[in-house]
């Protein structure tokens, strides 16, 4: 089996940075079963750590961190400056110039138009997230805005992705992925796909649009593939998070969990319909 690599413009990776480290660790370590690695040297005044299942990385957990945590998205380029450059162009504002992260790779931080901070990764060592789509793994990043035409724009402009109208929901697509994923780590993904009956074009999907309800900031939002939403919800509240919301669509069951930091992030199970 290949590592799982992540062509330009498409979602790679995902970490948080947390006030109080080890409470962090040890709620999401709880909740999904996570185990960890430190990506740190013993000496480095902050923590990073590598969140795994089954010995293959998930996500990253960081701190200590000021104010309340949010779970950050990172975008895969094949050339952080060069991608800097393009994505200026395109109308973001860069936050943090690209900087090197020792072996592992070379990231920068910017913020679209409407002010949605996202980062992007050049991976080097550090490849992004090898598992996904199985309980406890990240599932999709999705961008919650106040002004979907327009940030759709920017982000077609930005990273060339294409967005579909389903009805139900915006998906957006990175033309081509489908086709990566089929010839390096998942052969049979068409096939799979079509007996879920998900909607044409999915195998290239790599994001969702959601309009931000009545007061919810706009943001880069992540979800969590679960088995179970209720008793991911429940073993939530029993490690002190709180759980905002429980929906159910065609499609999934999610809870939107804050944790005990307050970092938001969605559980979803998957529940496609039958036919």
């Amino acid at each position: 089996m290949s590592n799982r690599t992540y062509p330009h413009g498409v979602p790679c990776w995902i970490d948080t940075q947390q006030p109080d480290f080890d409470a962090a660790i040890a709620f999401y370590g709880g909740l999904f079963g996570w185990t960890f690695e430190d990506a740190m040297p013993p000496a480095a005044p902050s923590r990073y750590m590598i969140a795994k299942l089954d010995g293959s990385d998930v996500c990253a957990i960081a701190g200590p961190g000021e104010g309340t945590p949010v779970w950050r998205t990172y975008i895969g380029v094949d050339d952080a400056d060069a991608a800097v450059d393009g994505l200026v162009s395109a109308g973001a504002a860069v936050r943090s110039t690209p900087l090197d992260h020792g072996e592992e790779g070379r990231a920068a931080v910017l913020t679209d138009p409407e002010g949605i901070e996202f980062r992007i990764w050049q991976a080097r060592r550090r490849l992004g997230a090898q598992v996904v789509n199985q309980p406890g793994a990240w599932n999709f990043s999705d961008l919650h805005t106040s002004t979907p035409t327009a940030a759709i724009a920017f982000y077609e402009a930005a990273f060339g992705w294409q967005a579909h109208d389903l009805g139900f929901a915006t998906m957006l697509r990175r033309p081509g992925y489908g086709d990566h994923l089929e010839a390096t780590v998942d052969p049979d993904i068409r096939a799979r796909q079509a007996r879920a009956l998900v909607p044409p074009g999915f195998a290239d999907a790599i994001a969702w649009v959601a309009t931000t309800a009545a007061g919810e900031p706009a943001h880069w939002h992540v979800s969590f593939t679960v088995a179970e939403r209720d008793k991911t919800a429940d073993e939530a509240e029993r490690l002190g998070a709180e759980v905002l919301r429980r929906d159910d669509t065609e499609w999934t069951r999610t809870a939107l969990v804050r944790d005990p930091q307050g970092a938001e992030f969605t559980a979803s199970q998957f529940t496609p319909p039958s036919r």
